[in-house]
């Protein structure tokens, strides 16, 4: 049984605990003891306390008995990126500059997850401070891809992404800066959801890039992927940029997911030369599909999106080497070469100097010289046009069509170590996911099948901001359509773990 409960959806397992099939310490200690099987392979987690985990799991059984009105995922774990803070586990980030730091309260999203009655299995590992495509920039190692352990998981929110993969969780939250969630979700082949920026709370998350960052669901499905959605977001006073309107009815269009007379936009900047064929052959694949499902497929020209990789790469930095300089080792976290002989500046350049990763040092000097007095016109006020353009090329685009598709990625997962000395190629794998965060618009990755190599392909939906409803309207009725020409979940094809199960 405890087998057969981690392999079910979390809508369905939400079902069996609110009939009393099985309760939410049944529930919880199935994918414990999932976590134990497979994780030492995996690597997903950075921190997971069973004796809070069940606590959890019993409270909720607990209400249940007494007759409160709980949430529809009341009882369900999930697998929280480490990048939230949460006042009874450790938050990291990633980075050592933050090991073992305890915070003293929870992050905006942690706390709506207690209130809808989830249950928080544990904190998944992570590119340092969310920067990265592969989470190998982690300062606690690399976490694998449940289809092929020699591979990446996707970055920043890998870790996020192999749980739900690997079974460990039916639900993750994950951040997308720049493709975070979307691009992990299609290594791994999951559905990963970037909400319209400033529909879910950065209250609490620790930030990189502030008018980038965007908190998001990821799960097996659209379906529970919208219930996740619709659980943590909604306007939070405590965020300045989070937005004061209703959240769009997800829930709704996921059980809808239907595309007769929806229009189509094929993005002429996101594919052909550097996408892999494999890559390719699934996107037309889907495109295909979409038409036989009764959608008016055309191509629109997005001609500024081909700017978006420097424009993100020059406005990302300078964003992240503002937020990191609270990590002073004056306040909190690691503090090296404090032996009473150092000025606090010293101390200060020691510890960032051991605490951050390379990946976040380069990002700290390319932002640093973007913002300084003599370049900021040229570079950061230059990336900031840009991406004004790209805004513009996306409303051009939606008064033509209602949605916009493309590959969710340019290739499928990469070896480990594959990339780490060349960071002009770990960037691209967000090629077609940086847009998107520029303008602010949901999108969501979906799978659509394998490549050539047999990995997992992802096809990126993209709407208007506060259209969410569509990315999983569209994402719901192509994931039915495949799932029916499948025989099920393209994950049902992943090769098991080898120590799965033992």
């Amino acid at each position: 049984m405890s087998g057969e409960l981690t392999r079910r959806s979390a809508a369905e397992l939400a079902e069996l605990i609110a009939s009393g099939q099985v309760s939410a310490v049944d529930v919880a200690q199935a994918h414990l003891d999932r976590i134990a099987a497979v994780d030492g392979e995996v690597r997903a987690f950075l921190h997971v306390d069973a004796e809070t985990t069940l606590a959890q799991a019993r409270a909720v059984d607990e209400r249940r008995a007494a007759g409160e009105r709980l949430g529809p995922l009341a009882g369900v774990p999930i697998a929280h990126k480490d990048v939230f803070t949460t006042a009874d586990m450790p938050t990291t980030a990633g980075s050592r500059i933050l090991q073992g730091w305890r915070p003293p309260y929870d992050a905006t999203i942690t706390a709506r997850l207690r209130a809808a009655g989830l249950v928080i299995i544990g904190k998944t590992n992570m590119d340092e401070f969310a920067m990265g495509s592969s989470t190998e920039n982690s300062a606690y190692g690399p976490t694998r891809n449940p289809w092929d352990t020699s591979r990446i998981p996707g970055g920043s929110s890998g870790g996020s992404s192999a749980a739900v993969a690997a079974y460990e969780a039916p639900l993750a939250t994950g951040t997308d800066t720049g493709g975070s969630i979307r691009q992990p979700a299609a290594v791994t082949g999951i559905v990963g959801v970037k909400p319209t920026y400033g529909g879910s709370s950065r209250y609490g998350l620790i930030a990189f890039a502030s008018s980038l960052d965007t908190p998001g669901p990821f799960a097996r499905n659209v379906l529970d992927a919208a219930l996740l959605h619709e659980a943590f977001s909604g306007h939070d006073p405590m965020d300045s940029t989070s937005i004061d309107r209703p959240v769009p009815p997800v829930v709704e269009a996921a059980r809808r997911g239907d595309v007769a007379g929806l229009r189509v936009g094929v993005v002429r900047e996101l594919g052909g030369e550097g996408y892999q064929p494999g890559v390719l052959a699934r996107f037309n694949d889907s495109v295909e599909l979409l038409e036989s499902l009764g959608a008016k497929v055309v191509e629109v020209s997005c001609p500024h999106f081909g700017y978006a990789l420097p424009a993100y790469y020059l406005i990302a930095p300078s964003e992240c080497s503002s937020n990191l300089a609270r990590f002073d080792a004056m306040r909190y976290g690691l503090r090296v070469g404090d032996d009473g002989t150092r000025s606090a500046e010293e101390v200060m350049a020691l510890t960032r100097a051991e605490g951050f990763g390379p990946e976040v040092k380069r990002r700290i000097m390319l932002g640093t010289y973007a913002l300084s007095s003599g370049y900021y016109d040229a570079y950061y006020g230059k990336a900031q046009q840009v991406r004004t353009l790209i805004t513009r090329d996306f409303d051009a685009a939606f008064e033509q069509v209602d949605v916009l598709v493309s590959p969710t990625t340019p290739t499928t997962a990469f070896p480990i170590g594959d990339r780490v000395d060349d960071p002009m190629a770990m960037y691209l794998a967000d090629l077609a996911t940086i847009p998107a965060n520029l303008a602010g618009n949901a999108a969501i990755s979906v799978p659509c099948g394998l490549s050539d190599d047999g990995l997992p392909v992802g096809l990126q939906i993209m709407a208007p901001t506060l259209a969410d409803d569509r990315v999983y309207r569209v994402g719901a009725a192509v994931e039915r359509a495949l799932e029916d020409r499948w025989g099920g979940p393209l994950l049902a094809k992943a090769p098991e773990l080898a120590e799965a199960d033992r």
